[in-house]
């Protein structure tokens, strides 16, 4: 197998719990998973990234996990994830999963030695710290859900560190036999088969043994970063995983890396450093965060979109990017970057475009190719997320109005992308018999899977022949990177190129037609329309184009 497959892959995230439920207890699982791969072959996929399927007490959804060796009997047992790594290689796709090593549940029987006392095996696998002499926590640091990221437990006499909730107390990788205890687990997954991991928040691993206060002017419940975001020994950390575990593997391996700036991107990706294959960034994921973060009504800037994925396409060149809209912490892309109304269809296959021909591993989220969109709940009740519970309470505290705060959590609460995946327009949405853990989306009477095949200008099968053309032409695979007509305010248009091809994609983010002007030198090669989201886009590329609303071009030229 070529150690570099995933340059030439497309992944599909599945949410476990949301994805299809096999047993009618509401919660889908593994063997609904197995019953849905005839239609992930279909799509055209490689790889899937589970999300946690451990055991846990489901405090952040499976990123607490209390036993990094069982599978969570919600959604079936060894036996079952096995049947699925048969079936699925069987039909050539990949699976890899989620390694959540920041830190674990406070139900891990690690955490329940460590507590307990300051001697023994177990005392260092965590972060531990004595209180200030007034008895006040170590530092000013917030934690990612609210309060501070400091609990006090009276058999120590001792703080312990969470960067996430209290009940997701982080692990001190300082510790050598916390990280022999990790890669350990990471060999033994890898032995039952799987083809790599997707590494949460793994870019925190590294804290500053300072443990410096975070100036007031930083947003509290991520001041953290000061002290734990790219720390100082993370990349120490990741080179040591690799020669103990990763290299021995051809694996897929991605960091999800918060507060990483594309310079820093270079350090886990370049492949000489034998860190990791690629990471995902959130530089485009900051560009409508307001005074709340993320929880803001805040339109993102086209012009802004265009600048930070270019920096990431021409910085990365020696490194590899992860390409993604959405996943399981993030909004539907059509409703936060396209139009989720009139132009919902074209918008979604528009977006779909503008991200598969880049250069990178593309990640598509559970019904993402169904052009789905943010749910449209009734009231604030029906959420379940604990960031968007939390943040409710803090915009609340804020005297933010009520009408803020349904719209904001309409537009950014994690909720939106983890309702059960519509496989028809039945009342249960052919998800399950019984009751969904969370409310079904309205929207599943006209989105979703049925209504999607029967569709032959669905968004499903936009992305279908968005797939395929990764498969067919190297250019969207090796070509490199170069923005047209950079100062449009409306067009996203970029080129690839490679010694013996050249692609050039055009997309509208407008809702109106509006004049393109292709640059004199494409237009005298000869082309061909591989691509559009409408049936009558000119079969060849044009002087001056009229874009319709989302509009998106793929051509192709052999100059």
């Amino acid at each position: 197998m070529n150690k570099d497959w995933w340059k030439k892959s497309v992944v599909y995230q599945i949410y476990p719990q949301s994805f299809k439920d096999s047993n009618g207890d509401g919660i889908g699982d593994l063997k609904g998973i197995i019953s849905k791969l005839p239609y992930l072959a279909d799509l055209g996929i490689d790889v899937i990234w589970l999300n946690p399927i451990y055991l846990s007490p489901l405090i952040d959804n499976g990123y607490d996990i209390a036993d990094y060796y069982q599978i969570n009997p919600i959604y079936g047992t060894l036996d079952d994830f096995k049947e699925l790594l048969k079936k699925a290689h069987q039909l050539g796709i990949k699976i890899i999963m989620d390694l959540v090593v920041n830190h674990t549940s406070d139900q891990h029987s690690w955490f329940q030695n460590s507590k307990k006392s300051r001697l023994g095996k177990y005392a260092d696998f965590y972060i531990w710290k004595d209180p200030q002499s007034n008895g006040a926590p170590p530092n000013n640091w917030g934690s990612t859900f609210g309060g501070s990221a400091w609990e006090y437990v009276p058999e120590r006499n001792q703080y312990y560190l969470h960067l996430f909730a209290k009940q997701q107390p982080d692990l001190n990788w300082e510790n050598p036999e916390v990280r022999a205890a990790i890669y350990k687990m990471m060999r033994h997954w890898f032995k039952i088969g799987i083809d790599g991991f997707r590494m949460d928040v793994i870019s925190l691993i590294s804290k500053n043994q300072q443990y410096p206060d975070a100036p007031s002017t930083l947003p509290y419940t991520k001041n953290y970063y000061v002290g734990s975001s790219n720390g100082p020994r993370v990349h120490e950390f990741l080179h040591e995983m690799n020669q103990e575990v990763l290299k021995h593997y051809p694996s897929l391996t991605v960091g999800e890396t918060a507060n990483t700036n594309s310079e820093q991107a270079l350090l886990y990706t370049d492949p000489k450093r034998q860190e990791l294959n690629m990471v995902f960034h959130f530089d485009h994921m900051h560009l409508d965060y307001g005074h709340f973060g993320k929880f803001s009504d805040i339109r993102f800037k086209m012009s802004d979109l265009r600048q930070v994925l270019s920096e990431w396409q021409l910085k990365l060149e020696k490194g590899w990017n992860s390409l993604y809209w959405s996943n399981h912490d993030q909004p539907r892309a059509v409703t936060r970057f396209g139009d989720d109304q009139k132009y919902r269809v074209e918008s979604a296959k528009m977006l779909g475009t503008l991200l598969h021909m880049m250069k990178g591993t593309p990640y598509i989220f559970q019904g993402e190719e169904l052009g789905m969109r943010n749910v449209p709940f009734k009231t604030l009740s029906q959420y379940q997320d604990i960031e968007t519970i939390n943040m409710i309470k803090t915009l609340r505290a804020a005297k933010m109005s009520e009408t803020y705060i349904k719209r904001v959590v309409f537009l950014k609460s994690r909720d939106n992308a983890r309702t059960p995946m519509p496989w028809d327009d039945t009342a249960k949405a052919g998800f399950t018999k019984g009751t969904p853990w969370l409310d079904f989306s309205p929207d599943n009477s006209v989105i979703n899977v049925v209504q999607a095949l029967a569709d032959k200008n669905s968004v499903y099968y936009h992305y279908q022949k968005l797939i395929a053309l990764r498969k067919k032409y190297p250019v969207i695979i090796d070509g490199n990177y170069a923005l047209l007509n950079p100062n449009d305010s409306s067009i996203y248009s970029y080129t690839r190129t490679n010694k013996n091809e050249k692609l050039i994609v055009i997309c509208s983010f407008s809702r109106f037609n509006v004049n393109f002007n292709v640059p004199t030198t494409l237009v005298k090669e000869k082309s061909q329309l591989l691509l559009s989201n409408y049936t009558d886009s000119p079969e060849e590329l044009n002087s001056k184009i009229v874009m319709r609303p989302y509009e998106a071009l793929i051509y192709h030229q052999n100059p």
